[in-house]
């Protein structure tokens, strides 16, 4: 189909932090945007006071007039039930219904694509790749699933010849993009509801990384096996990161790429992932032609995505961090973070498990990386597009967590037991609308310094 013929485009989960940035992007064109939503969020709110029409009440009255199958293209989130009333009124009405990725295809199929794919470090790496390429002034359009802070937009740059986009593994999504560029981060077993075993979901990474003709245009972490450009910290690969220091809790280090050495780079974001996702950003750019001075001057003035080790309160006795983690990997990766900058400090983690069958299929790995922390607290489970499964609950997890100070809250009993602890480091975690108590949660923790 022709986007350009398109007039209006109706989102259905236009919330969504994916499915917003093709929002905006569209409201940019000049499209008519509007959709549906099952919760009011900032997102939402955002989206409104652009001019963008959202409501939360799944009836097709709010389908406004003149939206029809000739001029209206249909943008679906795979979370939305089948049940959906106005879903079917579009099936029903042979209204052209994109998923969001099939929609990003068609955006950037002739653009040149940058495409980051992985089960961790997809948001990051792209952020950071969107960063210096709209920073050194490329034709760039940056698609991101998350708030970057430096533009606070989950869409930046408004370029026509570039873009960057996420590529996203969940129900093989990211196999309908076409990418120029691309970079694979991580291949751990995630949506084992869609893939069924750790093997389907490589087997998707490789056939996405064949998508890339060049292999010298595909980037991918020393060990993965693919076949791309090695990337790697303090080893020999093709861009290698070494001599890492710490300097006023930022890092400084140096890269080998396959032409130069680059001395003295700065970059803000803590943790060894968020240097891996840096080295792979870097390595692209460098690779597309992106001057040396442009990449290191981005990265030094990158300040970070928010809900990705966001920082909500940072004074000498306490600190208050917030992250998207939701995958064992990832909470790993917040825990070796927070202890390389606070080694002797006590902490606390306080969990929303998102989706019933991931805390089923990595419950053992759950527990084990929430019992790192000296006090761990958990909420229920965040359901999403999920119904129940029997047995899988908080409290189960609960059971499996070999750590002495653990509880299970329920949200509104949570600001009661940050009165009761000691700790003086606070770490949120998950991907569900834990994100949506921060304020909250930053405002009581105020309290306790006040």
């Amino acid at each position: 189909m022709n986007l350009n013929q398109v007039h209006n485009v109706y989102f259905i989960g236009i919330g969504g932090i994916g499915m917003s940035a093709l929002a905006r992007y569209f409201h940019l064109l000049g499209k008519k945007v509007c959709g549906y939503d099952k919760t009011q969020t900032e997102l939402t709110d955002e989206l409104q006071s652009l001019g963008m029409q959202v409501h939360y009440e799944d009836s097709i009255q709010f389908i406004p007039a003149g939206f029809n199958p000739e001029n209206t293209v249909v943008i679906v989130t795979p979370a939305v039930p089948t049940s959906h009333s106005e879903w079917n009124f579009f099936k029903t009405n042979e209204f052209t219904i994109l998923k969001r990725a099939e929609a990003l295809g068609l955006i950037t199929q002739d653009t040149f694509c940058f495409a980051v794919a992985g089960t961790h470090g997809k948001t990051t790496t792209s952020s950071i790749l969107g960063h210096i390429l709209v920073q050194s002034g490329v034709d760039v359009t940056a698609f991101l699933g998350g708030i970057v802070e430096n533009y606070n937009s989950n869409l930046i740059g408004n370029g026509k010849s570039v873009s960057v986009v996420e590529a996203d593994e969940f129900d093989r999504s990211f196999l309908k993009l076409h990418p120029n560029m691309a970079c694979v981060t991580s291949m751990d077993a995630d949506h084992l509801d869609i893939y069924g075993d750790s093997q389907s979901i490589e087997n998707a990474f490789v056939e996405f990384s064949r998508k890339v003709e060049n292999p010298n245009q595909l980037f991918i972490p020393k060990g993965l096996p693919l076949n791309g450009l090695k990337i790697a910290i303090n080893e020999p690969a093709d861009f290698s990161a070494f001599n890492i220091r710490i300097e006023k809790s930022t890092y400084v280090f140096d890269v080998q790429t396959p032409n130069e050495i680059i001395k003295d780079i700065q970059f803000k974001l803590p943790g060894k992932h968020n240097l891996m996702n840096a080295l792979m950003a870097l390595a692209m750019a460098k690779t597309y032609g992106t001057p040396t001075d442009q990449i290191v001057k981005a990265l030094g003035t990158f300040n970070g995505i928010k809900r990705r080790f966001s920082y909500q309160i940072q004074t000498e006795g306490l600190v208050y961090i917030d992250d998207y983690a939701h995958h064992p990997t990832e909470i790993n990766a917040v825990y070796q973070a927070v202890r390389e900058l606070y080694p002797n400090q006590k902490t606390m983690a306080i969990f929303q498990p998102h989706l019933f069958s991931r805390t089923h299929d990595f419950a053992d790995d759950f527990a084990a990386s929430l019992a790192q922390f000296d006090e761990v607290i958990l909420l229920e489970i965040y359901p999403a597009r999920e119904l129940p499964i029997e047995g899988v609950t908080s409290s189960w997890l609960l059971s499996k967590i070999n750590n002495q100070n653990k509880k299970l809250v329920s949200k509104n009993q949570l600001f009661t037991e940050l009165q009761h602890t000691n700790a003086t480091v606070y770490v949120t975690i998950g991907a569900g609308d834990i994100g949506e108590m921060v304020g909250a949660i930053k405002n009581k923790l105020y309290e306790k310094i006040s």
